[in-house]
Formats: structure tokens, C-alpha cells, sequence
């Protein structure tokens, strides 16, 4: 399989979920995923390799995880080492990222250095809502900790979350954790961390804007909306301020990327910054231009 070769890619969509595993185990319970599927209409549920095939006909690359949410749900979670070693098989066009429940503490520490050192995990989502914890909190750090040492990315699901929504209790899913300002908390505490506030992140937008244009290793990922919505505040950010720092995720596979490019093409984004939300802000971040450069050399 050829080696990822990011002056081919037409963008990197870095926010996809491993919804299946290759035994047919899910992410989420049924209760939830239904609620998910109301809320932002029935989708497939592809296995890794099928996304694999999905991006590399779109001549696109994606960044793939799971949500580790064992100790708030009690639902198992798919293996990262699973994602990790199926992405390893498409490596032309997935890169893997991983999740560990900051609720499992040392062994969850030990879990995230193994998964980088070991199967070249490159970074790893959280999603306070689901996962029930607030992100400033101090029992998360070591996770943090190590994270921010081997040079991986922490990106965190912000705003409202169409998981639960309907269910009575919103399946006890607490909207609060997934406060951008929480994280200006981590951003200051581990200056060297790389952060991704995932989502437009309603309702605080204003809050991840200042979050991200206060920090400088702090970026926005526009995933789970389609760009039709996006708050003007955003747009205009993303022209400006933030044009360095703002990336392409669709959140496929309940919105694909070919929804959000058709209506992002509609949106009034400067053309000199439309290829780096596209795709030039993630490659930087990632570390693919240098990967890139290392392999021709």
C-alpha cells in the first residue's frame, strides 16, 4: 500500500468515527445511537475499510477514532488497537487517532503511551459530554500529561452533542462539559499541547473563537454542521484571525464530506484561505508536509 502523498489530496477531513468493528460490535448503545440517527438522520454504519476505500475514491484523507465512554455508559467500546491497525492497512489515506476514558486513570495513561509508541496513534478525541467529566478536571491531567509528551493531539467534541438528544434526560448526557472554556484551562496548564475544539460550538461559539485566538496551539475543527449554519462570527474568523488554525471535519459518517464541501463551497471564504481549511492547516498540524518531505528524500 503507497505511503500517504498529501500534494494529492484534494483536503483532510479530520473528524471521523469508527462506528463498527470488524466483529459488528458498535460505538454506542442502541438508546443512544437511535437518538444519534433522529438527529442527524439514518446513516450507514461503514467498517474502517470501507472508509478507507471511501476517502481514496474522493482522493481525501481522514483522521478515524472511536469514543472510549466505558465508565459513564457502560457500554464497551470499540479496541483502539483495532482502529490503530486498520488504519495502519490504508495508510494512504487514514490516520489514526485513538480514545482513552481519563476515568481509568493510570492504566488509561499507560493505554495512551502503549498506543503511540506501539501502533502510531497521532492523536486522541475526548467527549466530556459523553464520557462525563469536565475537561479542566485535575484527574485528567497525567492523561493530558503524557499526551502532550510523545507530541500528540488532544481534540475535544465542544458544544452541543446529538448524542441522547430526545431520550429522556438526554440519556444523562451533561451539555456543560462540553464548555469550550473548560479547555482554556488544559491550553494554559500544557502550553505545548496540541488542541482541536472540535464543532461549531453551540451555544459558545464566542467562547472556542477566544479560546483559540488566545492560545496558539489551540485550533477549531468545522465538523458535525453542515457550513449552511455556520455562526457569521465563525466565518469571519476563519477569514481572518484564525485562517491558520481553522480544519476541515466532516464528522462522516453521519454527515459526509460531500455534503459539507457542496455547501462549504457556497460559503464566502477568501479563496487564498479556502486550501487551508481544506487541507493545508491539517497537514501542518499532523505533521504530514514533513512526513511527506522525509519520504521523497
Amino acid at each position: 500500500m503507497p505511503r500517504m502523498d498529501v500534494g494529492e489530496l484534494v483536503a483532510i477531513d479530520v473528524h471521523t468515527h469508527a462506528e463498527v468493528s470488524a466483529g459488528g460490535h458498535v460505538s454506542l448503545s442502541a438508546e443512544l445511537f437511535g437518538a444519534s440517527e433522529k438527529y442527524f438522520k439514518e446513516h450507514p454504519r461503514p467498517t474502517i475499510p470501507e472508509m478507507a476505500a471511501y476517502y481514496r475514491e474522493r482522493a481525501m484523507a481522514a483522521v478515524v477514532f472511536t469514543v472510549d465512554a466505558e465508565h459513564a455508559t457502560g457500554h464497551p467500546r470499540i479496541s483502539n488497537e483495532e482502529v490503530a491497525e486498520s488504519c495502519a492497512e490504508h495508510p494512504d489515506v487514514l490516520i489514526p487517532f485513538a480514545s482513552v476514558d481519563p476515568w481509568k486513570g493510570r492504566a488509561g495513561v499507560r493505554e495512551a503511551r502503549r498506543l503511540v509508541e506501539e501502533y502510531g496513534v497521532r492523536g486522541f478525541k475526548f467527549h466530556p459530554s459523553l464520557q462525563g467529566f469536565a475537561p479542566d478536571d485535575r484527574m485528567a491531567y497525567p492523561l493530558y500529561e503524557v499526551i502532550q509528551e510523545l507530541g500528540a493531539i488532544a481534540l475535544f467534541h465542544t458544544g452541543q452533542t446529538g448524542i441522547g438528544a430526545g431520550v429522556p434526560g438526554g440519556g444523562g448526557i451533561r451539555l456543560k462539559y462540553s464548555n469550550p472554556m473548560l479547555v482554556d484551562d488544559v491550553a494554559a496548564d500544557f502550553p505545548d499541547l496540541r488542541i482541536i475544539l472540535a464543532h461549531p460550538s453551540f451555544p459558545w461559539q464566542d467562547e472556542a473563537l477566544a479560546v483559540a485566538t488566545h492560545k496558539p496551539h489551540v485550533y477549531i475543527d468545522l465538523s458535525g454542521w453542515s457550513p449552511k449554519y455556520f455562526p457569521p462570527q465563525l466565518v469571519r474568523y476563519a477569514n481572518t484571525l484564525l485562517k491558520d488554525k481553522v480544519l476541515f471535519g466532516s464528522d462522516y459518517p453521519v454527515i459526509t464530506p460531500d455534503r459539507w464541501l457542496a455547501d462549504f463551497d457556497k460559503l464566502e471564504i477568501k479563496p487564498e484561505v479556502r486550501p487551508r481549511i481544506l487541507k493545508d492547516n491539517a497537514a501542518r498540524l499532523l505533521g504530514l508536509c514533513a512526513q511527506e518531505r522525509t519520504a521523497r528524500s
